[in-house]
Order: C-alpha cells, then sequence, then structure tokens
C-alpha cells in the first residue's frame, strides 16, 4: 500500500494493489488511514514502552487505557483478573480505578513475577487491592487458585495479556471464559498482532498465528459470548471507529 499526504491540496490518496482511492485530508476516512499507519509505526518503534501510570510502567496504547476505563466505570466490577504482569502497571492502574470507585480488587496473573517487580507492586499504596499469582496462566491448578479468590455473586471482567500466540490465547479464552459474569467482558488483548506481520520488529507468522484467530474459533464454540466493541459514552465527532492494540477483543457474555 501506498499512502500520498498532500497537505498544499489537502487530500490523501492510498493506492493498494489496482485500486485508488483519494479523499479529503481533513476527514474522517484520512483519519483512519493515516492512524492504521500511525499505529504500526508506533507499535515499530515501541512508543507504547513510554508511558507510566502511578509510579508503574505500563505498557499499553493510552487510548485502550481510556476505553478500558470506560467500560470499568460502567460496570463496577468486584474483580479486575488479568493475565500478564509484566512491570504491574496495568494492576496499578486498575486498582487505581477500584479506589475511585470505592469498589473492587485486581488479580495479577503471570508465568514468572520478577522480584523486584513483585516487590514495587507488595509496596505501592495500592496493594491492598492486587492479588499476585505467580505460574502458567493455562495451569489448571493457577485457573482454580483465581477461581478461589472471586466469592459467589461478585461481578469478574477478564483480561488476556500474557503470550498472544494463538494456541495460548484459545487456552486463557477456555480457562477464564467461566468467570466472566453476565453481561461483563472477556478480552483478548493485542489483536494488532495480526497487522504487524510485515513491520520490522513483526513476523510474518503472525497473520495467523494472533489473538484474533483464537477469539473468531472461541466464538464459534461459545454462543454465549458475542463480539462487541463496546460503545463511546460520550461522542461529539463523526468518528466511530477506535484507535486501538486490541482489534475484535471485547467478547461480551450474554447469557
Amino acid at each position: 500500500m501506498r499512502l500520498v499526504i498532500d497537505t498544499d491540496h489537502s487530500s490523501l490518496t492510498c493506492e493498494h494493489d489496482d485500486r485508488t482511492e483519494k479523499v479529503p485530508l481533513y476527514s474522517d476516512r484520512a483519519f483512519e488511514l493515516i492512524s492504521e499507519q500511525w499505529l504500526k509505526v508506533g507499535w515499530n518503534q515501541r512508543y507504547p514502552y513510554t508511558f507510566s501510570w502511578f509510579g508503574r510502567p505500563i505498557i499499553q496504547l493510552p487510548e485502550d487505557m481510556v476505553r478500558v476505563q470506560e467500560v470499568i466505570y460502567r460496570l463496577h466490577p468486584d474483580v479486575i483478573l488479568e493475565t500478564g504482569v509484566a512491570h504491574g502497571g496495568s494492576l496499578i492502574y486498575y486498582a487505581s480505578l477500584c479506589q475511585a470507585l470505592g469498589q473492587g480488587r485486581v488479580i495479577g496473573i503471570d508465568i514468572e513475577i520478577r522480584p523486584a517487580n513483585r516487590l514495587a507492586i507488595q509496596q505501592h499504596p495500592l496493594a491492598s487491592r492486587i492479588e499476585l499469582i505467580e505460574g502458567s496462566s493455562v495451569d489448571p491448578f493457577i485457573v482454580d487458585a483465581a477461581r478461589y479468590l472471586i466469592k459467589p455473586g461478585e461481578s469478574v471482567l477478564v483480561l488476556l495479556d500474557s503470550n498472544h500466540s494463538r494456541d495460548h490465547v484459545a487456552a486463557e479464552l477456555e480457562a477464564y471464559h467461566s468467570l466472566v459474569t453476565e453481561n461483563s467482558y472477556l478480552v483478548a488483548t493485542d489483536g494488532i498482532m495480526k497487522d504487524l506481520a510485515d513491520v520490522p520488529r513483526g513476523d510474518s507468522s503472525w497473520e495467523d498465528d494472533n489473538p484474533v484467530s483464537a477469539v473468531n474459533e472461541f466464538l464459534e464454540r461459545h454462543p454465549e459470548f458475542i463480539l462487541e466493541q463496546p460503545a463511546w459514552p460520550f461522542n461529539e465527532s463523526t468518528l466511530q471507529k477506535n484507535l486501538t492494540h486490541w482489534p475484535s477483543a471485547w467478547l461480551r457474555r450474554i447469557r
């Protein structure tokens, strides 16, 4: 694909295979086309690795953080379970939202929680709202340990953000979907992998080996979930599409 931005004539031309599309530069369509490339370049240049939350690195796209906040505020979940801990920034972020709401706690699972990261999380002012479990997120013993921490009747939101291979995400979807409560979400993050197969830091295998492939297979087996990007609660623009690293990620439990 070839994009030509002409600021002199306020136009954008997209040449793809045998098709050419020319649109006004200041239009929703131009914003979408530019954003698609911005996401890829930003991921390759490690842009998400430049942020922190309450003192801990958080490897997330800021727009995804705001969008998940909108969902958490609407749902007021009792438990937010996340696979993948890294530096702990996401756990601290979710814990800070729980603290602001006066409700909820966070469970973080990772195959390895490095001692320095564990110590920083445990010493954080929001540590009382966080439970850590170390071990493979798809180990039945670890899944049972997480299940044990959830009380009967509690509402649960689950985010999968560990190993993003198709097989691992598929195993996590099967392992944790039963914890998700009705009208809450099971979120398979970082489906952007499918669009990164051609960037320098990407891998050609990601065209098929990605979370979106796992989600599509999961939905065929589980009609109790639907793919549903949460609606924006506020929108005074004419834009409709998320600028996200999490395409085809949000699975809402409908029964």
